[in-house]
């Protein structure tokens, strides 16, 4: 078999790939497809994010989905079914755990990020009590879509919006666009999205923004310089969180979602204390796959059109190289290591 391997900052390499025996516990799945996460490449432009550092090759992708290669009889699962896979494996056992921040669990085992191998291959072992048992109506796509859903989901959880709120959102990457989708849903009112690429920008409004712009200067002329009461930043920009500061009102609220380039944000104080705003972080997300999977079967958020591009395992390298450079068309990429037109 094959796999992509990070090796260092901008050195992605398909190499041979040994696949390891299983343990007890685990299943084996053929991979049906997997995400290139914002994560990812943040892993390939940076070799690292905060302390998970590159330090030998390890394979990414934590966004995936995959068909069974053997019963699983714990969850009533047979060969062949097409299932997702939550790649948060939490110690369970410290505090944090034991207070229900299963996602900020320190002690974390996260597939997909070093030094943990993920799914950018053809087959992976995976816990049996980390498999997201799925409607078979569902597409290899749209499971791969729902860990990204999960991420959102759990953001517009922390961030509360309230019946009919005017939001601003920054960034209408893959996640911001999912986001946008689960605000809407959840009741907020306008949602005023920013983003710097057009074609990102025109599939905001395809999907419910009520205005778009390509600053956050445009954005604030929106709201006449007042704001919004509720800002949610979904960038890779280490201005995010100044840009969302900008665009909220006195006394708003901000959800920092986006992991910044270089691991850093820029912020000038002032600006958030004279606005005396109430600022949340979000990791992750908690036991949020059941809402993931009715959202996309009842179809109130659409995945599929979120998705831009498609490769093969060999092309992965050009995927990541092109989405480090902001090519032109690109919002979402997955990779199809069996193939594009494989089955279980």
């Amino acid at each position: 078999m094959e796999a992509l391997y990070l090796h260092a900052a901008f050195d992605a390499r398909v190499s041979p790939f040994n696949l390891r025996e299983g343990a007890e516990g685990e299943a084996l799945l053929k991979v049906a497809a997997v995400g290139l996460c914002g994560s990812d490449l943040h892993y390939y432009k940076d070799g690292g994010i905060g302390g998970a550092i590159i330090r030998k090759p390890f394979v990414p992708g934590h966004e995936f989905a995959g068909w069974l290669e053997q019963d699983v009889p714990s969850l009533g699962l047979a060969k062949g079914a097409l299932v997702a896979v939550d790649p948060n494996k939490a110690c369970g056992t410290c505090a944090h755990c034991h207070a229900g921040f299963h996602n900020l669990c320190p002690n974390v085992e996260f597939i997909g990020a070093p030094p943990f191998d993920g799914a950018m291959t053809q087959k992976i072992w995976v816990p049996e009590d980390q498999i997201v048992p799925l409607p078979q109506t569902l597409t290899p796509l749209q499971a791969v879509m729902l860990e990204p859903l999960g991420v959102a989901i759990h953001a517009v959880d922390l961030a509360k919006p309230r019946l009919l709120e005017r939001v601003s959102l920054l960034g209408c990457g893959p996640i911001g666009l999912l986001i946008l989708q689960v605000l809407k849903a959840a009741g907020a009112g306008e949602i005023l999205a920013v983003d710097p690429q057009a074609h990102r920008r025109e599939m905001a409004l395809k999907l419910g923004a009520t205005q778009v712009a390509s600053s956050i200067e445009e954005l604030r002329s929106f709201t006449k310089g007042e704001g919004t009461p509720l800002v949610v930043e979904a960038t890779n920009s280490p201005d995010g969180f100044r840009e969302a500061v900008l665009a909220a009102r006195i006394g708003g609220r901000l959800t920092l979602v986006g992991i910044p380039d270089g691991d850093t944000y820029t912020l000038p104080a002032a600006e958030a204390r004279r606005r005396g705003l109430k600022i949340k972080f979000s990791r992750r997300m908690g036991n949020v796959y059941p809402s993931a999977i009715d959202l996309v079967t009842s179809g109130t958020v659409d995945v599929d059109t979120i998705v831009s591009h498609s490769f093969l395992l060999a092309e992965t390298p050009d995927a990541f190289r092109k989405h480090a450079e902001n090519a032109p068309g690109f919002i979402k990429s997955l990779i199809y290591p069996n193939g594009l037109s494989a089955t279980a």
